[in-house]
């Protein structure tokens, strides 16, 4: 065992003559007896890493993890923070006894209550500090969120330190006979981020292959070709590299890792060009409650890997063998210039094709199917941009933990409309079986392998997901990902866990118990974005995708878990890296560990004013659709939106919730701007911040780029489906298909970014399901033939879904709610008419807040509105691209003819937008029906918007 002095110098036990509880004050180190102890110390250190080295048989191994010794602690918990390399906090306790750091370069520690440390072979005394120094003002605003406590503090060598990281450490207290009180581990991201502070400028982690000569570690000559793998892994004790020709090949080499002190970072260099090899790594960790573990890990730096990510691939990205043909040359589309000018269709890689008998059977529901343009869905996406969707966002398309690469099934399934066979037949092939949103992050920097055609070579994927992007480039279609940086699919020593099995205890957001967070997920395990390495792991992918994949666009899952800070940072280097923006919009929603920027300020709603960074708004969603997440029998029926039943009660509560959502709606219209002001039902002006929505502010943007609108995507019930419960059953289908366009128009005339998910503009249902993202092909089925809209093809999977079987029996067998197709030609065309008008001027996504303050006005608004109409009128006088003098847009959700006359714009000239007037219009209602005269005012058809304008 050894002992420190009061510096907290580390003094081994055996240099010792007296007990050691004399020691304490004792002992003053001259400077050549520190320096002969610390060449001791390290000798010592020397020889345990080297016991039972990786050998080239250890990388043939089938397990991924080998236990080389048991802890003898069965206790796990962290309650205490190493917030910096000098300090320690234990929150909530007291300063009564003594306080001691106990290691183990074994992992032998045996600690319990009322008695004596055991199996030690380090210690080091703890002084009782006053509070978080002056000069660490950041690190006590980083961990104001653990609660106050004690401070403990030490001062050792730097490299001391960093080798004390690297054994089994717990913090004890004891009393005054040396008999221990209460002990604990402690959480290290404060103390890894100071320690290892230059890792974070460190820009080639992962394999890089022929760089230039004078790169890498100083002082090292290098060859012009060469393969240099990095690994960031502080608390490792020994890593080696284990390189493979294929696959599932033997491996060829072994090669040892060095440890760079400075970083934390682990290298190995190989003279040649190891390209088109695969890769893992075998390192030796501390797990509290395990023991040491030989841990066989792919790199979370992997650029690819092979079937079902067992190996990592090396692969140099600019390698001509990896680009399409004419790849580095491409045109990318130029036709956003500001965030506010994207209209965005949110696509599944998988549901885009893997139902279209149009494309040849080995593309389908695989990244090629983009390339097939005389393919159904590539017409109806090719139609899209032509009539004005200018980004294709896709569900994640980095690699995923829980879809099989290869083999997956592929049931045969059928049904009544409402049998419970078909989600039977999806439930037992669930794991097995093709689909999977795909939220479930295993290695973010690689494209998934089940949209490979050959999911075995790690180099297929990259080049097939680049045809890709390539061919939607070709479209006109700009491309955006949607990314999940703020869990990972497994957490712990889990076998698909990535980071915790590297770094246990860094990357993964922790409770006050040292458990991994999961509120993002009820099974994953949160990442901690606010921990220095993670943040840079995130950066370093997001810059990845946009500067070797040509991404456009990043939609960022649950991005409210992530700091605001570090999303400034990024948006500013992905800015500075391609030489345009690349537009960041996220889901700001405020909940969990993080919420109410409890360890730091978010990357939220109500914390992103100024940030151009867009968040999606619930606030004209709700309104339109009507609230609800998780309804109940009761509310899923009841919780009725300003399209689909509320404009058509008649009590006075109902009017009043009517006339409330009609003003929720036009904060949307007025992209949520924070001080926007409109006259309210109240009659009174009020600034949209002003407006209560669930006890928080109804506007909350500072510009119109902050907020992204929208009626429906991939989350919750389909628009058609959550329809199909709140309209009467006795709806036509001309009315249900009418309803469905009037909530895609109060998206596409919203200022801000406008937000559709791919077949909303052709009914798309998944059969009432709540939440697809495991119900497999049949219940995310797309049909670009028209015919169907998948609408009572059984009832959805029970885990989501059971407790509302009641209420969806009759209606998945209403032949009066399924559309025809005729239907859904129609809201296709009609939704196509919005989107040629939302980009016939600028008006409809204005770009500063000033221009919608000036020229967005609203009428028919106040107490005495008519509240089954809205009207809202857009300004053009010498604005760029308006196009017209003024435009004027009239959405009335009634089921009758509504007719208004406004008094301010008697004598005013308008007439129908020409895309109404086009003989091949959607809706032909609005050319015979739609009228306007200085004199009459406006006349609006039942269940229609129409725009009309005003000439120059």
């Amino acid at each position: 065992m050894t002992f420190s002095n009061s510096t907290g110098v580390v003094v081994p036990a055996s240099h010792f003559r007296e007990p050691p509880t004399t020691l304490t004050n004792k002992y003053l180190l001259s400077g050549l007896l520190f320096t002969a102890l610390n060449l001791l110390f390290a000798t010592h250190n020397a020889d345990a890493a080297k016991l039972s080295a990786p050998s080239l048989s250890d990388c043939n191994q089938d397990q991924y993890q080998t236990v080389l010794s048991k802890a003898t602690l069965n206790a796990s918990a962290a309650r205490a923070y190493w917030l910096s390399s000098d300090t320690i906090r234990w929150p909530g306790k007291h300063t009564a006894g003594s306080f001691h750091l106990y290691a183990s370069d074994k992992g032998l520690l045996n600690i319990r209550n009322g008695a004596k440390v055991k199996g030690a072979t380090q210690h080091i005394d703890l002084q009782i500090g006053t509070g978080i120094r002056a000069t660490q003002s950041d690190v006590q605003t980083r961990f104001a969120f653990t609660g106050k406590g004690i401070e403990l503090r030490y001062t050792l060598p730097t490299a001391t330190l960093s080798h004390l990281l690297k054994q089994q450490v717990v913090l004890v207290q004891e009393n005054e006979q040396g008999d221990v009180i209460d002990f604990t581990y402690i959480q290290i991201p404060g103390v890894l981020d100071d320690l290892y502070l230059a890792a974070n400028t460190v820009e080639d982690l992962g394999v890089k292959v022929s760089l230039n000569a004078s790169e890498g570690r100083r002082h090292i000559k290098k060859p012009s070709i060469y393969s240099k793998f990095k690994l960031w892994a502080p608390t490792v004790r020994q890593i080696a590299v284990c390189t493979y020709n294929s696959g599932d090949s033997k491996a060829n080499t072994i090669k040892t890792m060095t440890f760079e002190s400075n970083t934390g970072i682990w290298e190995a260099l190989a003279n040649q060009d190891l390209s088109g090899q695969y890769y893992k790594y075998l390192l030796d960790v501390f797990i509290p409650g395990t023991g040491w573990v030989r841990n066989a890990v792919t790199d979370p730096y992997s650029l690819s890997l092979t079937t079902d990510s067992k190996r990592s691939f090396i692969a140099n990205l600019n390698s001509q063998a990896l680009k399409p043909k004419g790849w580095d040359e491409q045109s990318i589309p130029s036709r956003v210039q500001h965030a506010t000018d994207m209209s965005v269709y949110e696509l599944h890689v998988r549901d885009f094709s893997a139902n279209d008998l149009t494309v040849r059977p080995d593309y389908r529901g695989k990244y090629l199917a983009f390339t097939e343009y005389q393919s159904n869905g590539m017409k109806h996406l090719t139609a899209l941009s032509k009539a004005g969707i200018t980004d294709i966002h896709l569900l994640p398309v980095f690699d995923i933990a829980t879809i099989p690469e290869t083999n997956c099934s592929n049931p045969k399934i059928s049904g009544a409309p409402d049998s419970e066979q078909q989600q039977a037949i999806v439930n037992a092939h669930a794991t097995t079986d093709c689909f999977n949103w795909g939220y479930d992050p295993f290695h973010y920097n690689a494209p998934e392998g089940s949209y490979a055609t050959n999911a075995t070579d790690g180099a297929t994927r990259i080049l097939e997901f680049r045809k890709m992007v390539m061919a939607l480039h070709q479209a006109n279609l700009r491309v955006g990902m949607d990314v999940v940086y703020n869990h990972t699919a497994y957490a712990g020593q889990h076998e698909k866990s990535v980071l915790d099995r590297i770094v246990p205890g860094y990357y993964q957001r922790l409770t006050t118990n040292g458990k991994v967070e999961e509120s993002t997920c009820q099974t994953c395990g949160n990442t901690a974005t606010e921990n220095n390495m993670m943040a840079k792991l995130m950066s370093d992918s997001v810059r990845l995708w946009a500067r070797e994949y040509k991404i456009d666009s990043f939609r960022f899952d649950l991005m409210g878990h992530q700091p605001r800070s570090v999303m400034e940072k990024l948006k500013a280097s992905l800015a500075s890296d391609n030489g345009r923006p690349i537009f960041l919009i996220g889901e700001g929603w405020n909940f969990g560990e993080v919420a109410n920027n409890t360890r730091f300020a978010q990357a939220a709603q109500l914390s992103l004013n100024g940030s151009g960074i867009g968040t999606f708004s619930d606030r004209a969603r709700d309104a339109i659709r009507g609230a609800g997440r998780d309804d109940d029998i009761n509310s899923i029926v009841n919780n009725k939106g300003y399209i689909n039943g509320l404009a058509d009660g008649t009590t006075p509560q109902q009017v009043e919730q009517t006339l409330r959502a009609a003003d929720m709606i036009r904060v949307g219209l007025a992209g949520t701007l924070s001080d926007f002001e409109m006259k309210t039902a109240q009659g009174q002006p009020q600034k949209l911040k002003d407006i209560n929505y669930n006890g928080q502010p109804a506007g909350y943007a500072s510009e119109p780029d902050e907020v992204v609108n929208y009626v429906e995507n991939h989350d919750n019930q389909t628009l058609f489906d959550i329809n199909a419960f709140r309209l009467p059953v006795t709806t036509s289908h001309e009315d249900r298909a009418r309803v469905q366009v009037l909530g895609l128009a109060l998206t596409a005339f919203s200022q801000g970014i406008a937000y559709f998910h791919a077949g909303s503009d052709i009914l798309r249902s998944k059969s009432l399901d709540g939440n697809s993202y495991n119900s497999g092909d049949w219940f995310n089925r797309l049909d670009w033939t028209y015919q169907d809209n998948y609408f009572g093809t059984g009832l959805p999977p029970k885990q989501d879904n059971l407790a509302l079987y009641p209420l969806m029996c009759p209606l998945l067998v209403n032949a009066n709610i399924k559309p025809r197709p005729q239907d859904i030609a129609f809201t296709r065309d009609a939704f196509r008419d919005l989107l040629k008008i939302r980009s016939s001027s600028s008006l409809f996504h204005l770009t500063q807040n000033t221009d919608i303050k000036k020229r967005l006005h609203f009428y028919n608004v106040g107490a005495n509105q008519n509240p089954l109409l809205i009207i809202g009128l857009l300004d053009g006088d010498h604005l760029p691209a308006a196009n017209w003098k003024s435009i004027i847009y009239l959405i009335n959700v009634s089921q009758t003819e509504q007719h208004i006359e406004i008094s301010e714009l008697q004598r005013r000239q308008f007439q129908l937008h020409p895309v109404h007037l086009d003989p091949q219009a959607g809706d032909q209602r609005i050319k015979k029906e739609a009228k306007y005269s200085a004199q009459d005012g406006f006349t609006i058809p039942a269940r229609s918007v129409v725009v009309f304008v005003e000439k120059n």
